[in-house]
């Protein structure tokens, strides 16, 4: 090999290390942020069990028709907070278009 082809080696392989060096680093960035989401996962989960377990041992005695009376009040209100949401944020949607038409009238 001659010195011509050894730096025309040396100037090509210098970019790719920069860019193998690049992806190494973000592939690590991506490893710790996957393994703190993994962490954090495990304690929800953790969390979710302990508070599963709590509520299945308030549960025992308790009569199932009288709680599945209660789920459905329960529903039906979640049902009207989620139609007085979707309204309230069409009013404000409605609100901002106003004040961005005042806006741009006074520019």
């Amino acid at each position: 090999m001659n010195e011509t082809t050894a730096t025309a080696t040396a100037t090509t392989t210098t970019p790719d290390l920069d860019r193998l060096a690049d992806r190494i680093e973000r592939a690590a960035v991506m490893i710790q942020q996957l393994r703190a989401d993994r962490d954090r996962l495990q304690r929800e989960r953790d969390d979710f069990e302990r508070r599963m377990r709590d509520v299945e041992g308030r549960l025992h005695g308790q009569d199932v028709q009288t709680l599945l009376g209660d789920l459905q009040g329960l529903k039906k209100e979640q049902r009207e907070w989620h139609a007085e949401r979707r309204e309230i944020a069409v009013r404000i949607e409605s609100l901002i278009r106003k004040l961005e038409k005042i806006d741009s009238s006074n520019a």
